[in-house]
This record gives structure tokens, sequence and C-alpha cells, in this order.
């Protein structure tokens, strides 16, 4: 995975040179332009600055991303994946208003009007993926990740979800939490390669890295 991290920031390679998608910073380097990628706007940018390190994401990678908003993280991930494609669902209309306005403007972006809960609804339009990503906060978080992950995860696959405690159970102390998601997790056949918490950029959050069980 191409990604360049100095002093405490982290940035991508344009893939559109001197287009922003989010008002972030821009930096020049020789011929090539880079987009600093802001950990408090991004929960992935924010798991690469805390030591993710296990991600398999090449260049040709094939991404379902769960929870696509509009865009700011999926626009980085673009930016890497040159030769690859990312299946950007998203269910409000308001913000799939803007992740396809940045769907025409690269042309590995394609966005999915839909609910994550409900992935029969877009069976025909997925292939088989090497990277299922999910950022949807709500308390069957990591049901709806793994019905994804069953239905189009390559066999050599990962996934990658950000569980959002305070989103599960707003009483229940967040260790606890991403203990009892964790199980989850391992019950229903997959195996746990990183966990990482994403304090101080976001509070309550931890993001899990997972592969299937063999």
């Amino acid at each position: 995975m191409e990604v360049f991290i100095k002093d405490n920031e982290i940035a991508t390679k344009n893939l559109n040179p001197g287009i922003k998608v989010y008002d972030e910073k821009l930096i020049q380097d020789g011929e090539a332009e880079y987009r600093v990628w802001n950990p408090r706007r991004s929960k992935l940018s924010a798991a690469l600055l805390n030591g993710l390190s296990g991600m398999k994401l090449e260049e040709d990678s094939k991404v379902l991303y769960l929870g696509a908003s509009t865009g700011t993280t999926v626009s980085h991930i673009s930016d890497i994946l040159t030769d690859g494609l990312i299946y950007a669902v998203e269910f409000s209309p308001v913000s799939m208003k803007k992740l396809a306005r940045l769907a025409e403007k690269r042309s590995n972006i394609l966005p999915i009007l839909a609910d994550a809960t409900k992935p029969k609804y877009y069976l025909n339009k997925v292939e088989k993926v090497d990277l299922v990503y999910c950022d949807v906060a709500q308390e069957k978080q990591s049901e709806l990740f793994m019905k994804n992950m069953d239905l189009f995860l390559k066999e050599d696959g990962q996934g990658l979800i950000t569980i959002k405690a305070r989103s599960i159970d707003v009483v229940q102390k967040p260790k606890k939490i991403f203990k009892d998601e964790s199980a989850k997790i391992k019950q229903h056949g997959y195996s746990i390669l990183e966990k990482i918490k994403l304090e101080p950029y976001e509070k309550d959050h931890m993001a899990f890295l997972v592969e299937k069980s063999f």
C-alpha cells in the first residue's frame, strides 16, 4: 500500500493533481502531488497513524466500502487503487450526491445507493473483493460487516471494521463492547489480525483487521 507518513502526517499521491476533495492540504514533491490524509476526518487514516500495518491494499485491489458517506476516505483509497476499483455503498441520498460527483472525477469509484444491512440488493453489482471496509456506526455493525464479508470477500481477502462503542451501547464500557464484538467475529469464522485504538483522533473507537479462519 503506497502511503507516505512523515512528522505524524499521512498522505496519498493525488490521482487528480490540483483538485482537492474536502479542503485537504496539498503537498508538491517534484512532479508528484500528495494529499494530506486528515485522521480526524478519516478513521482509516487514524488507524494507519496509530500503527495499522497488515492491511493489504495494492494498486489493483478491489474494495467494498460500506458507509462511504461523501467520500473523504474513499478518495484516499482511490488515490492508492490506480488500477483497482471501489464499490462505495452509502444509504443517505444527500451524501450520495457528493459521492456521485466525486465518482465523476475518479473512474475507479462505483457509488451504490443501498442499505449495507441488505447486501442482496447489490449482489448483482459487486464482484468478489480483496477488502471489505466497514464504517457504519450502528448497533449491528459487526453483523452487517460479516454478512457482506460472507458474500463478497475473496478466500485470501481481508476485512477492516471501525467499531464505535457508543453506537452499540451507551451504558456499557467500551472495553467490554470491543471484547464482545471481537468474540462475535471469531465465532463467525474470522481471525483478528490487528486491533487498533483510534484515540486521540476518535473517542471510543477501535479498528479490527480480520481474515477468514482456515
